[in-house]
Formats: C-alpha cells, structure tokens, sequence
C-alpha cells in the first residue's frame, strides 16, 4: 500500500474541514469574526511562550501537522497556570498559495506573528518525486533571518536543505532518504543515525513519525522537563532521549531583535569548532569592538567566548550521547586542540567527566560502551 493512501493530502484537509480551513485566513465575516472577538478577550489573559509555525507544502503529511498542534496544546494544558494569566504553545499552520505563504490556521489568532520556531514536516511521497520549493525554502530563510529556529522532520530536511541554511551543518532525515539527501545537498553534514538533532538555530529529526521526539525537544525548551516529561506520559510517548539529562540545557536567544548580533550568532552555530576573535566578530556585525560587546551581550545574555563555549559544550554533549568517537576525537571536533582543557571545561560544565557522561547518557547500541580514552 503507499504511503499517499494512509495520510491526508492538503485537498484532503480542505474537503474535510468543508473549505472553511483554508478560507478562514482570508474571510472577514462570520464565524472568523466571532474567532477573533473571542480571541480578544483571551489576549491579555494568555502568555505565549513562542509561536510554532508549521509548513504546510505539496505532498506533505497532515498527520504530522496536527499530531504536533496536539502535542504542544497538550503541553499548554500541563503547564503550571498562575493566577489569571494562562501559559501556552501558539501554533500557526502556513501554506504555500501561488507564489506566497499564507497562515491558513492560529491557534491564538488576532495578534501580530512572532515565529520563534517553524517545522517543515514528512513528506508522503518518496523525496526523489518532491518537487523544488522555492517559495517555502524563501519563506524559510526569512523566518531564519528574523531569529526563528528551523526544524524538519523526516523528508522535511529536503525543502530545509533547498533554503542552503544547513550547509556545512549536522542535519539528520530518515535513514531510507540519507542517500539521495547526500547526493542532491553534498554540502550538507549528514548524521543520518541520530533520531533528533538540536544545533541551536537549526533542528532536525530522523523518522517519519520522528515529530512525537522533535516536539517533545522544542516542549522541554520552551516549558521545561516537567512539562514535557507529563506530555510525553499522557501520550504515552518516549522523551525523545534514552535518559533525561539531569543538567541544565543551553538555550540559545535568536528572537532579540539584534539583526547584527542575530548574524555573528549564526555565524558561530555554523563555525564553531573554529576560533573567533572579538576584532573578527566586531567587524563581521559591522560595529566597533566596544558596541559589539555591549550589544552581544545584551541580546545572547553571554560574553561572545561564554555563548562559543557553550554551544561547544552542546555539540560534546550530543556526540558523548550518540557517538562512538574517542573523547580526543571530540575535544577536536569541536574546537579543543588540548584535550585535557577540554576535559576540564566539559566536566566545569556538566559536573561530570566525559567518560561519566557518557556511561551515564550514552546510547546502549555502543556509544556508551567505551570512551576510548581515559578520564
């Protein structure tokens, strides 16, 4: 049986919905009317944690988009509510219309967009049949420019690939398509054995059903462990990782509003095994060395050695945690040329060695099995 067969297409949905799904963006009467009126009375009383757009183009699977608006109202309702003032996931459904993306859903409507995260989901046909997308990977890169994170599941990571943001970065997709996301993107840096991988800026998940550990992630950074620990019960999902990691995760800020900053920060995610100077940085956002600090720190809340630091220490993590390569290996991989600094900066970090790191967090399938390098 195909695939096609078992998810709803995008003509699907909109039958199903009796057109109002994809009229309602563009409706200014009735029901839509009474949507937002109610919405306006809502505005004051709910603090949106971050808006979650999600990608709706040709082909792709429905399943995933409303499996994961499920998934992060789910988390809304488990998290703590204080006083008056209710926490919540947004969710906006995006469409490719013509020659534009359109929101088509809001699950908080009648307030301006502020994507902080935007998910390109499966596809439901093989990825050699997907067709160029040039105005969703468009859209992608803007949303990227303005500070949201990009994510993809499964097929997903082909319409990421086209936007050229992954260029030169970890990215996982499903393994049956690693292959041909080899051949069409080869600038890409293929981990295709990693079920999730979070690089900062850029997300991508592996499986097709690979949205249940992706959500769960964007759930834990937004709302926290316990959060996303009582959504993943209450699905009756796994967390996304084999063990919780007892330590508290770096979350990077791209939503400050600092295009500047916002550039040099991409620009570390993308180079971080290599050295950055604070002169090379300055010049980069195009400001003097004394503004560039002042302002770097005000928008990431980090010193620029601090922030290069921890995502160092976030890409150590991941490779302990998924990996079988030696401690040296790491220690290389991501910037150290002295083993035993990074020794000492990882276990400053984490209050754990690296070999303890990895017994303790490390995959059963080998990479917590020998650390091939002592402590």
């Amino acid at each position: 049986m195909p695939w096609s067969s078992l998810f709803l297409t995008v003509r699907d949905l909109s039958l199903w919905h009796g057109q109002k799904y994809a009229i309602r963006a563009f409706t200014t009467g009735g029901e839509n009317d009474f949507n937002h009126a109610e919405s306006d009375k809502m505005v004051g009383q709910v603090d949106v944690v971050s808006e979650i757009g999600l990608l709706i183009y040709p082909e792709c699977q429905l399943s995933a988009v409303h499996g994961l608006t499920d998934l992060f109202r789910i988390a809304s309702q488990w998290a703590p509510q204080h006083s008056e003032q209710l926490r919540a996931i947004r969710v906006s459904h995006w469409q490719v219309v013509d020659d534009d993306v359109v929101c088509i859903w809001d699950s908080h409507p009648g307030r301006p967009h502020r994507l902080g995260n935007v998910i390109a989901p499966p596809s439901i046909i093989m990825p050699a049949q997907m067709q160029p997308m040039p105005v969703a990977a468009s859209w992608m890169v803007d949303r990227h420019a303005e500070g949201a994170t990009v994510c993809s599941v499964c097929a997903g990571a082909f319409v990421l690939a086209e936007t050229g943001l992954i260029n030169g970065r970890r990215a996982t997709t499903h393994w049956a398509f690693s292959d041909e996301l080899a051949a069409r993107y080869p600038k890409v840096d293929l981990a295709a054995e990693h079920m999730v991988i979070d690089d900062g800026d850029i997300m991508t998940a592996g499986g097709i059903l690979a949205w249940t550990d992706l959500g769960l992630t964007l759930v834990e950074k937004l709302m926290g462990v316990g959060i996303m620990l009582a959504t993943a019960r209450f699905l009756l999902v796994d967390p996304p990782r084999r063990e919780q990691d007892l330590y508290r995760s770096f979350i990077p800020k791209f939503d400050h509003g600092d295009a500047a900053i916002l550039g040099v920060q991409h620009h570390i995610h993308a180079q971080a095994s290599e050295a950055h100077d604070i002169p090379e940085l300055a010049g980069r956002a195009g400001l003097t060395e004394r503004t560039f600090l002042r302002r770097f720190t005000k928008a990431t809340g980090l010193r620029p050695t601090e922030y290069l630091q921890q995502i160092r220490m976030m890409k150590a993590r991941d490779a302990l945690e998924t990996t079988n390569h030696s401690v040296e290996q790491i220690s290389w991989d991501v910037g150290y040329s002295d083993v035993t600094a990074f020794r000492r900066v990882f276990q400053r970090a984490t209050s754990l060695t690296p070999t303890t790191y990895r017994k303790r967090f490390g995959l059963r399938h080998g990479a917590g099995q020998t650390s091939h390098g002592a402590d």
